[in-house]
């Protein structure tokens, strides 16, 4: 069967939407790992625990949305902690700080995925809302309304972050950090306090991200695996700190996947591969990025 013209225009509508999702997803990844140069293997398991943390503070009746919000100022402080323990292991002692921070990440995600299935079990969790359920009939087509709600809070995420790290002392200080850490110290800055302050940042926005994930389908421990590609694929191909470039990255990789989805020859085994073969292409072409300097 031809892919026809319909598909392909369903599949560019439905491709913007999960692109701006996996925008929000990547956000935090794009902070700590484009800006700081951390190693943060660790953030889409950061992402899953903010999903069933929603879950858990939604069971009391609060919208999704709204509990991640209630929970960013928890993982804020959870992200400092995070930063502080690796940066008196790691980078503190400068030698091979890269390789033991990936090891110490990859420990710390492989302990989320543990800690999930031990007091959640293995079972699939989602939560409950008016909009998830439901859809908006637009002419032919119909778009579910947890996904229009999900583009909605990754515009608004996406569109805070960029004023705050562009408009304020502290965002300015935080794309300066991995620049020129000397002349921050020139400038009476503490470089490793707005490396703290950065990560709880990206950590604070992971919560968000996680609420997203759990809106748009059921979670599971496992699921971090799903995503770890995804947001180190979004972040290179937008180039390294860029938040403007990783909305068009994420909308790349999203209408790609989407019309891979849509397509009669290919299906829903090759979706995944996308977002590899995207890395690979940008490594090999433009290594800085889309919007990398």
């Amino acid at each position: 069967m031809a892919f026809s013209f319909d598909l392909l225009s369903e599949a560019l509508l439905f491709g913007v939407l999960l692109g701006c999702f996996y925008a929000a997803v990547s956000i935090g990844l794009s902070v700590s790992f484009g800006l700081l140069d951390v190693p943060h293997v660790a953030h889409p398991a950061i992402m899953v625990l903010g999903s069933y943390a929603t879950y858990v503070v939604a069971s009391y009746g609060l919208d999704p949305i709204l509990a991640g919000v209630v929970l960013m100022p928890v993982f804020f402080v959870l992200g400092i902690l995070i930063y502080r323990f690796y940066y008196e292991s790691f980078e503190k002692r400068g030698t091979e700080a890269g390789v033991r921070g990936l090891a110490f990440f990859f420990g710390i995600a492989f302990i989320v995925e543990v800690g999930l299935i031990l007091v959640f079990g293995v079972d699939q969790r989602s939560v409950q809302a008016k909009y998830i359920g439901s859809s908006l009939a637009l002419g032919e087509y119909r778009i579910p309304y947890r996904m229009l709600v999900a583009f909605g809070v990754a515009l608004v995420l996406t569109f805070a972050l960029t004023i705050y790290l562009s408009k304020t002392f502290t965002g300015r200080a935080i794309k300066a950090v991995a620049q020129d850490e000397p002349a921050l110290r020139l400038m009476g800055v503490n470089p490793v306090r707005i490396k703290q302050w950065a990560f709880g940042i990206a950590t604070a926005a992971s919560v968000i991200a996680g609420s997203m994930l759990i809106i748009i389908g059921p979670v599971e421990p496992g699921l971090d695996r799903v995503y770890i590609g995804r947001t180190f694929a979004v972040v290179v191909l937008a180039g390294l700190g860029s938040m403007t470039g990783t909305v068009f990255a994420g909308l790349i990789l999203g209408i790609s996947e989407s019309i891979v989805l849509m397509h009669p020859g290919l299906g829903a085994s090759w979706a995944p591969a996308v977002s590899f073969l995207l890395l690979l292409v940008m490594l090999g072409v433009r290594p800085q990025g889309l919007f990398g300097r």
